[in-house]
């Protein structure tokens, strides 16, 4: 039966009756899963997400039933092709993610096939063990699909591929069949065929099939650490004990789904340094892998000089390259040891010795932890790094990670060089050196006949030139559907059709994702782009000039999918997902429904589209992938823009116009602010007044300040050095205290400040809410009066993150053109940013502790260096929370509807840190929605950064009366 012949309406009604998860055919939901991170595209028949093992065996029991085809999907980062199929796609990741059992003293876990991989290690670090394979989609890739792509990553060097670390596997057949699998001894294997029925029966054609091409798979199966390409066959030999789970590892999903494993726990070592090798280009480091791994290295990454200047061509790691030794090709060798005295023991021997080869490298041995981090942080980058270059054009995937003998890494890779050459290719070269793992994105022309025609030529020359080197096609990321046309190349048409009969024992009507690894789809077919690609690109607002003043490039082709933003922590991005777990409400899932609505193809209304609509209303526009994505996708800039045009001639919801004209609502609520509290903190009226504004009922309307800040400053004349500060809506009607304590820090610092002589605003709650055109004009005129200020060279402060986010980032891609708009973006500072750039300044010091909380605009695309610098500086220890979002996010977390996720990303780290905090340790967050949210989830107040300066003049010159009054500002943040 073909999928054209399924009857989808009764085959989603009957998985609806089935299913206790959730069962979601809409076209938005499928829409989100028609890619992964490669260069293909099959939209599914439908989706479901499990609540536990039963539902899932449920779903698959049905699809028997009506004959659809089967998909499973872990974190769906895979770069062949292997986790998008026109087919039922059962997502595992959102519910089945636990560590089941970890056993330390025999060193092993079991676990769901959700379970992302970090999960699993921080798990296992408590034992000082570890899971030795860990690709750099560690922190959200998960361990079912790790299983299904046989996946490596830098510490493979210590036990192997996944399949080298599996110990059995429960899995499922198409035909419901449910088993465990893992190793066979002779008296087990007589035993299952003697039971007979439908195990005894696949054990009995598993055994015919080992016994017909075990010497074919001797012959022709590479020996080579990092083999991923094919079946593993070699499993089910005499003398690697008929391994059948091994056997299953890096099947794709083509012959069974997983439903819990048992893995092999390493012994981690304590303590690891960080030695790395320059050398003249990346050929001469690749030709000196044997040696370092002759010291039985924890890691040995290969990283060449584009990498460092992609990296730092994107704005990554900018300083990265400056923490190198000299050269232009570089070796990271990671070497461990029961305490850092030993593990740096290993590595000074290890220099002792390449210090008396002929070709000595430069050496670099880090110490410290800050450093190593930030060079590390450039190989986990590499992928995303290298997908876009600035003013280039865009680089695939396709030949990322062929794999030859550790020995053959110099030699291939001079080859692979000339290949680039001779087709004028381009591409950074990097990756697993220590297993001969070459990773790479070429800059495929996939959009034209002629560019793909010669990318297809190039795969063929590509896979003579890796095997005639002894390599493998894949060393990492498998065959789906980029490779498996290439197989017989590899392994001959002899075991080609081993593969399609091991593939037929277990799913003998080729409906667990068919087309991929056995009788693949042609390597040029299902391309996401093509060359028919013409997506619908309409006139917007935003003016996109890193993306060639397109929406369609820039909501539709800047996401590579290598999935970052479903990572569980570390950074901002992306909180909702952090919460929900739901592939919807990950930035990548955000991108994949608009690259969809540009194809027009499945989501058909455009702007109008309810299911782009619903997928980002969780967006909290932190701006958090902005800063956090490798590609710096702009989620929050293309949401305000679908609003722009979704609501275009329609009622908007009641909370665009009651919070996105705050700034006028705050100019008419301030000469009588104390009426306006009353009603708004007055039962009945106030329950009234949330209803009318369509604010979330459990929230607490923020109080209007009694007098503003240019009514408590008046109008001033500056002297000495000038600034202007900027009186945004938060600090002027709110807390004026803040613009207080700033002006007596600038003073003190030796500034004149003033404020500007008309009441402006950066628009930041129009651009939120998606009410861009009221926004341009706003910034029109702000950019106006600013324009003397800029042109004159005075900086500009902006106390608010949020709003000297508008100013450097917003403002630019509304008005790219405008000189006066560019002059504003380099005028305008943080606070920190002028005062850490003031070295004659004499800082006073304030010895306190401080809990710090970073706005996440401030993070994404400020940056909070000079903040944790100038704490330093006044003598604050500071602990900066990575807590992401707090989960406000301005107007977010009053909406109606959004109080369940705003809360969960409080509670996630914030709240539960603030709450823990001593008494006499400072609460900081410069942002007013994270000191709202901290105020309204514990019993504390935040102060702004400059608060906590002012205090510090205060305590260091006790006779000075400041306008600003520190003592009382702390006494009712302690309450």
């Amino acid at each position: 039966m073909s999928s054209e012949d399924l009857d989808i309406s009764a085959l989603a009604s009957d998985l609806e009756r089935a299913v206790a998860g959730e069962v979601r055919f809409g076209d938005g939901d499928r829409a989100l899963y028609a890619t992964d991170g490669s260069n293909y595209r099959q939209v599914p028949i439908g989706v479901v997400v499990p609540n536990d093992v039963e539902d899932g065996v449920a779903a698959v029991g049905v699809c028997h039933a009506h004959g659809a085809p089967v998909l499973s999907r872990g974190g769906g980062t895979s770069l062949a092709g292997q986790c998008c199929n026109v087919a039922v796609v059962i997502d595992w990741s959102k519910n089945l993610r636990e560590v089941l059992e970890l056993d330390p003293v025999n060193k092993w876990a079991r676990v769901q096939p959700g379970c992302v991989l970090d999960d699993l290690r921080d798990a296992a670090k408590q034992h000082g063990l570890t899971f030795a394979p860990d690709p750099s989609t560690h922190n959200h890739c998960t361990l079912g699909g790790m299983i299904g792509n046989n996946s490596c990553g830098v510490h493979s060097v210590m036990a192997g591929r996944t399949s080298d670390n599996v110990i059995s596997i429960d899995v499922l057949t198409y035909d419901g069949l449910q088993l465990t699998v893992g190793e066979t001894s002779d008296d087990q294997l007589a035993q299952i065929l003697r039971e007979g029925g439908r195990r005894g029966e696949i054990y009995a054609s598993l055994l015919k099939l080992r016994d017909k091409y075990a010497d074919e798979i001797r012959k022709r199966f590479p020996r080579i650490p990092r083999r991923v390409s094919g079946y593993n066959l070699d499993e089910l030999l005499p003398e690697s004990g008929f391994n059948v789970a091994r056997a299953l590892v890096g099947t794709e999903g083509t012959c069974v789904a997983v439903l819990e494993a048992q893995l092999r726990l390493v012994d981690d070592p304590p303590a690891k340094s960080l030695l790395v090798l320059g050398y003249p280009d990346v050929f001469a480091a690749g030709d000196h892998v044997p040696e370092v791994m002759a010291q039985h290295p924890c890691g040995c990454e290969g990283i060449d000089r584009r990498l460092f200047e992609l990296t730092k061509a994107v704005g990554l790691h900018t300083d990265a390259l400056d923490l190198m030794p000299e050269g232009g090709g570089w070796l990271f060798v990671e070497l461990g040891g029961a305490t850092k005295e030993e593990a740096d023991a290993h590595a000074h021997e290890l220099m002792a010795k390449l210090e008396r080869d002929r070709t000595t490298p430069s050496m670099k041995l880090f110490d410290d932890r800050e450093e190593e981090a930030k060079a590390w942080a450039v190989r986990e980058a590499g992928l995303g790094a290298t997908a876009h270059e600035p003013g280039g054009r865009d680089a695939w995937p396709g030949w990322e990670d062929s794999a030859v003998a550790p020995e053959a890494v110099g030699p291939y890779l001079r080859g692979l060089r000339g290949l680039y050459d001779r087709y004028g290719y381009n591409a950074a070269l990097y990756g697993h050196f220590g297993q001969g793992c070459i990773h790479t994105r070429i800059e495929f022309d996939l959009f034209t006949a002629e560019g793909i025609a010669k990318f297809r030529s190039f795969m063929d020359d590509a896979a003579d030139l890796v095997l005639a080197h002894g390599g493998s096609l894949s060393g990492e990321h498998g065959d789906g559907q980029s490779r498996a046309e290439l197989l017989p190349k590899m392994f001959g048409e002899e075991l080609v059709n081993a593969f399609r009969e091991f593939k037929g024992i277990w799913d003998p009507e080729n409906r667990m994702n068919p087309g991929k690894v056995v009788d693949p789809a042609p390597i040029v077919a299902n391309l996401r782009i093509g060359s028919d690609y013409a997506p619908w690109d309409p006139v917007t607002v935003f003016h996109y000039p890193d993306d060639q003043g397109s929406f369609a490039r820039a909501g539709g082709l800047r996401c590579v999918g290598i999935g970052n933003c479903r990572r569980e922590g570390g950074g901002t991005m992306c909180p909702s997902y952090m919460v929900t777990h739901d592939e919807q409400h990950s930035t990548r899932g955000r991108a994949r429904l608009l690259f969809e609505m540009m194809q027009g193809e499945v989501i058909t209304d455009g702007w109008r589209s309810e299911a782009v609509r619903d997928a980002l209303d969780l967006c909290l526009a932190c701006k958090g992938c902005f800063g956090d994505c490798p590609v710096n996708v702009d989620m929050a800039t293309y949401k305000a823009e679908f609003l722009a045009h979704h609501y275009a001639h329609r009622l908007r919801p009641r909370a665009h116009y009651a919070l996105g004209w705050l700034p006028t609502a705050a100019r008419w609520a301030a000469p009588m602010s104390r009426f306006v509290n009353a009603v708004t903190h007055t039962p009945g009226l106030e329950a009234a007044a949330k209803w009318t504004a369509g604010i979330e009922p459990e929230r607490e309307i923020p109080r209007f300040a009694t007098s503003t800040l240019r009514q408590r400053v008046g109008q001033r004349t500056p002297h000495g050095k000038q600034v202007l500060l900027w009186p945004d809506t938060f600090t002027n009607y709110f807390e004026p205290e803040i613009g207080e304590a700033a002006i007596d820090v600038l003073e003190h610092a030796g500034f004149g400040v003033g404020l500007p002589q008309e009441p402006l605003c950066c628009g930041l709650t129009w651009i939120s809410t998606g009410q861009l055109a009221h926004a341009k004009r706003v910034l029109r005129r702000t950019v106006r009066a600013l324009a003397p200020a800029a042109r004159s060279g005075t900086p500009i402060i902006c106390l608010e993150p949020s709003c000297a986010a508008v100013f450097r980032h917003d403002l630019h891609e509304l008005f790219p053109n405008d000189p006066d708009a560019g002059r504003i973006r380099d005028s305008v500072h943080t606070l920190a940013e002028l005062l850490d750039e003031d070295a004659q300044w004499e800082v006073p010091r304030l010895k306190r502790n401080a809990l710090v909380q970073r706005h996440c605009h401030h993070q994404a695309v400020l940056g909070f260096d000079t903040d944790e610098r100038l704490l330093d500086r006044v003598g604050v220890e500071a602990d900066v929370l990575d807590s992401g979002c707090c989960g406000l996010a301005g107007n977010f977390g009053f909406e109606r509807g959004h109080h369940e996720v705003s809360m969960a990303c409080a509670e996630r780290v914030l709240a539960p840190a603030v709450r823990s905090a001593s008494d006499a340790t400072l609460i900081v967050a410069d942002g007013f929605s994270c000191r709202t949210q901290i105020a309204a989830t514990t019993n504390r107040r935040a102060l702004h950064l400059a608060q906590v300066l002012a205090m510090a003049i205060h305590e260091g010159e006790p006779g000075m009366v400041p306008k600003y009054r520190p003592e009382r500002a702390f006494a009712s943040e302690q309450t």
